[in-house]
């Protein structure tokens, strides 16, 4: 049985759609079932494999790791080795000032499911820092390419972005628009936009008490060339830093080890790193590319109560994207992947789903 047909019955099932009514389609239900909570049970940002090490254009070393698909032995068995044209690869890229390990409830909800791959943006996490000037969104589109490229050179490729990582891309479908229907064959944008930011409300949860309300750009740059002096108030105003982050990255009531775990990706993230990339989101005006996305399954998710980029980039976004499924979770902020993440990853379901029945195009 190929791989679509397996993450159809996934996600079908998901949906209480009798697929095959088989034996072997019970079992692999039953398999996705087991792993609903899972990441509760499992210790934040411990879900790792093996690195691989993707190199940018420009030379600079991306940390990434993949998560192969582990096929019951009944199937491991049939298979004959003619299938990796036909496999399926998630793509799962972060946001802004945080790391692969953000992913944890999907990793723990997908792990052996299907083929995914998780990696630190440039400067972020486990990679390599940027030279300058080549932290921008732009590049981070330039340097998904290279992921899909070295580690998913064959087979159809799903790319899911949060926040930044949407941006990533929508920055590839810019410069690539003819794999979307073709190699890429679903997109899941979360928490994201293709313009229209305001940057307060970013750099807000991300600086000392005191700062945040009064910069712009320019003293941005200052703070960035005193940077270790930033770095010690940053450490010294931890309290207030992680009141922030559940103020901004979370809604209601989320729980305080969640919070805590945001928390340290951001303050592990370093300030100048902050300052490199924050030029772009003012700038960033993407929404005449987004038409790429019509020629395949997408799905927009993001929460209600998100104060960063707030539902009504989504919105928009579903307006532009004939076709695409918009999830609004309620209530939820911006860290929705954390928050919401069952809904989060019943709508992915769902859109693997779609992507696994998805007849490529072609290029155009």
């Amino acid at each position: 049985m190929s791989i679509r047909n397996r993450i159809i019955g996934v996600a079908a099932g998901a949906l209480g759609v009798a697929v095959a009514g088989t034996a072997a389609e019970v079992a692999r239900r039953r398999r996705v079932v087991a792993r609903r909570g899972r990441g509760t049970v499992l210790r934040l940002g411990s879900l790792h494999s093996s690195p691989v090490t993707v190199i940018a254009d420009d030379g600079v070393p991306l940390h990434a790791e993949i998560d192969e698909y582990d096929a019951p032995a009944g199937e491991r068995r049939r298979e004959t080795g003619s299938e990796p044209a036909d496999e399926l690869t998630v793509v799962f890229v972060h946001g802004y000032a945080l790391n692969l390990d953000c992913w944890h409830f999907q990793r723990a909800g997908y792990r052996g499911l299907v083929r995914s791959v998780y990696f630190d943006q440039r400067s972020h996490g486990r990679s390599g820092r940027s030279p300058d000037g080549h932290a921008t969104i732009d590049q981070l589109g330039v340097d998904l390419l290279q992921v899909i490229e070295q580690v998913a050179p064959e087979g159809r490729v799903v790319l899911v972005g949060h926040s930044m990582g949407g941006m990533s891309i929508i920055s590839l479908a810019e410069q690539h628009p003819e794999l979307f229907g073709d190699r890429i064959v679903g997109v899941g944008l979360i928490s994201t936009t293709a313009g229209g930011m305001s940057t307060q409300r970013i750099v807000l949860p991300l600086l000392p008490e005191g700062i945040g309300g009064q910069l712009m750009h320019r003293a941005i740059a200052g703070l960035a060339r005193t940077s270790r002096v930033v770095e010690g108030v940053r450490r010294a105003s931890k309290d207030v830093a992680t009141v922030a982050t559940d103020k901004f990255a979370f809604g209601e009531d989320a729980p305080g080890e969640y919070v805590a775990f945001v928390d340290r990706m951001l303050s592990a993230t370093p300030f100048d790193v902050l300052a490199e990339f924050f030029p772009q989101f003012d700038s960033l005006d993407k929404f005449s590319v987004i038409s790429a996305f019509e020629r395949v399954p997408t799905t927009i998710i993001c929460g209600t109560a998100d104060r960063l980029t707030s539902i009504g980039h989504s919105r928009k976004l579903h307006s532009l994207i004939p076709g695409s499924t918009l999830v609004e979770c309620e209530g939820a902020g911006h860290m929705v992947i954390m928050e919401q993440h069952e809904r989060v990853n019943a709508a992915l379901d769902q859109l693997l789903a779609a992507a696994a029945a998805h007849v490529p195009n072609g290029p155009e």
